[in-house]
């Protein structure tokens, strides 16, 4: 069965980092492109960071500069390394990948179960 987990969430006072990780469990022939999304409580889903398979990033204009997306080919994984973390980054976070699960299928987008972001005092 193939499955996206990730971990790294948790409580941080403003100011501080974390960092996500999120691993494709399961047999796939292929990962296109992966990314980060967030939503907080009350607001619509949306994209953080995005990533291809050659490590062109794309990302978000409220967290430029803070957050950095990267991937490891080789272990089928994907990280987000969050820096200088504010209130209004407080949000569960989604890891979503395009997988080939198959020779000659079509890539399904997958997402992780997700994981609590708080940035507090």
């Amino acid at each position: 069965q193939v499955q996206l987990v990730e971990s790294g969430g948790g409580l941080v006072p403003p100011g501080g980092s974390l960092r996500l990780s999120c691993a494709v469990s399961g047999s796939i022939v292929s990962i296109y492109a992966m990314a980060w999304y967030r939503q907080a409580p009350g607001k619509q889903r949306e994209l953080v960071a995005a990533i291809t398979p050659g490590g062109r990033t794309n990302v978000a204009d409220s967290v430029k500069g803070r957050f950095t997306i990267s991937r490891d080919n080789a272990k089928n994984t994907m990280d987000l390394q969050m820096n200088s973390l504010k209130p209004e980054d407080t949000a569960v976070y989604y890891c979503n990948a395009d997988l080939q699960i198959t020779i000659g299928s079509l890539l399904v987008e997958y997402w992780g179960q997700g994981t609590q972001v708080t940035v507090s005092s």
